[in-house]
């Protein structure tokens, strides 16, 4: 019996991703300001994650 092909390589778990984990979104929660640490961790809003393609830039964030 073979192994199968998506077993063979190490590498294959390193793909995009289009989920963040816990700690990701409250990074993002947190730089929005949509989120503080007296909140608590359950229950947190939706976060859009969108992986750019190479040579692209995200949107502009102004710092006021």
């Amino acid at each position: 019996m073979s192994i199968d092909k998506s077993l063979k390589k190490a590498g294959s778990l390193a793909r995009v991703r289009n989920v963040l984990n816990r700690a990701e979104r409250l990074a993002v929660l947190q730089e929005d300001e949509r989120w503080k640490p007296e909140q608590g961790v359950y229950n947190l809003p939706k976060t859009k994650y969108r992986r750019l393609a190479p040579g692209q830039s995200g949107p502009k964030r102004t710092t006021a």
